[in-house]
């Protein structure tokens, strides 16, 4: 079903097309945001393809590393949340192609099985392999493959023919020999180019995400995916936001520029490319419901850069999201985006990313439900159009429920007429988004 913005009623194929104006139109089952989706460089792991990573779980077989290990640190931030959210329920994950990328592999026997890593990268180099022969049974042998130094695999078998591919390696060859111990070598990253990140953006919009990230400093490809996420917002209504580090000009309620790096616990300095991973969960796992000012970053004990008063204030007036330290404790200064630019269509409102997931939640919504129970079930007839008003003001209620709408949505603020043609109707709606408390004035008079 196709989405995305309008201007006449002159679509071709069916779908629903909404506009976002401040003070006006704004489904129904809510749904709940928390896809976060990204690519990286990786040392192991399937090329070219998208993996969802469910929160909680072990990306051992997705990137080659446990939880815990370094080279998994932009995942431990990612699903971090905050104090008062939570993080990602799921990560898109994709891994870039890049030249001069190889598979580690190794010789058990001269002449004999070669073992091969299943993907390319330098993490194919902390795989060996072992076959001992049976001393009660010749002929009869145990191989195993272990993962630095921890047994992964192990099987018994007589023939070469016999050995399966598992997790880690496949096996080719058909002499089998008893070996000690063989490590495999020549595994390499190679080197990303940016015709990968033009693949990755296409093999990412079939998917619906509720954030996405880039970690890079490449001006180019950020600007390819601050472009993208607006059009796919706009023209293929899938609402979304990227969140990435130096878009300090990009003035749009689609980019959140990441202005600061942290100081984490354990010493270790991030800097603000890689404090995107943070940000960028947390802002996927924030419900429409919730705001992000002055909510605090786990785990993190200080800025990298400390900013003055003066420079944060500057920083934010041009549309920077900013962490600061206070008490130990580093928070979001205020939720914003880079909208810096106002218009009567697109206000204020907007560069507040509280009021951004509202709209974005709505809009997602309304695309998924229409789509399933009206789009070709419902006769645009005055008893159907009813029953799409029905739903979106029962979905507007509950919003207003959860606090996210400051006044109760009443049956006049949800018009669905008939449009210029019989297979289509329009949608009217008007609400007042609740805001959060960020400033508080206080005179104290002493006697």
């Amino acid at each position: 079903m196709a989405g995305g913005n309008w201007t006449a009623q002159n679509k071709v194929r069916p779908g629903v097309y909404i506009n976002f104006k401040s003070r006006g139109g704004r489904v129904v089952t809510q749904g709940s945001r928390g896809t976060l989706a990204a690519c990286r460089a990786l040392s192991w792991g399937p090329v070219g393809q998208m993996m969802s990573i469910e929160s909680g779980g072990d990306p051992t077989p997705f990137i080659g590393y446990g939880l815990t290990a370094p080279q998994s640190l932009f995942m431990r931030e990612a699903f971090k949340g905050t104090d008062v959210s939570g993080g990602p329920t799921r990560l898109l994950l994709y891994r870039l192609q890049a030249e001069g990328a190889a598979q580690a592999s190794a010789a058990l026997s001269e002449g004999g099985v070669t073992a091969t890593a299943l993907y390319p990268g330098v993490r194919g180099n902390d795989i060996s392999v072992t076959a001992a022969e049976d001393v009660d049974e010749t002929g009869t042998y145990t191989v195993s493959t272990l993962v630095d130094g921890l047994v992964v695999d192990s099987q018994r078998v007589k023939e070469a023919a016999e050995l399966a591919a598992n997790s880690w390696i496949s096996f080719s060859g058909d002499t089998l020999a008893a070996t000690a111990g063989i490590s495999l070598s020549g595994g390499a990253d190679g080197t990303v180019n940016a015709a990968s990140y033009a693949a990755f953006l296409e093999a990412l919009e079939p998917y619906s995400f509720d954030v996405l990230a880039y970690d890079g400093t490449d001006s180019t490809v950020r600007q390819a995916f601050a472009a993208f996420v607006q059009r796919i917002s706009s023209q293929a209504g899938r609402y979304a936001q990227l969140v990435t580090a130096g878009a300090d000009r990009a003035d749009s309620r689609f980019v959140i520029n990441c202005g600061v790096g942290v100081v984490l616990e354990d010493g270790e300095v991030l800097t603000p490319e890689q404090t995107v991973w943070w940000l960028a969960g947390a802002q996927a796992g924030a419900q429409y419901y919730q705001s992000l000012s002055c909510a605090a970053y786990p785990g993190a004990v200080d800025v990298s850069t400390r900013l003055t008063s003066g420079q944060i204030e500057e920083a934010i007036q041009a549309g920077t999201l900013v962490l600061a330290e206070e008490f130990g404790r580093v928070r979001v200064e205020t939720d914003i985006n880079t909208l810096t630019t106002f218009t009567p269509e697109v206000g204020e409102v907007f560069s507040k990313n509280a009021a951004m997931r509202v709209c974005n939640t709505l809009a997602n919504d309304i695309y998924r439900e229409f789509s399933l129970h009206f789009l070709g079930k419902v006769k645009n007839n005055t008893e159907g159009r009813g029953l799409f008003q029905a739903a979106v003001l029962e979905y507007l209620l509950k919003m207003y429920e959860k606090d996210a709408l400051s006044q109760r949505p009443a049956g006049a603020d949800v018009e669905v007429p008939e449009g210029d043609r019989a297979d289509s109707l329009i949608v009217n709606l008007a609400f007042v988004l609740a805001g959060t408390v960020e400033k508080i004035y206080m005179t104290i008079t002493v006697a």
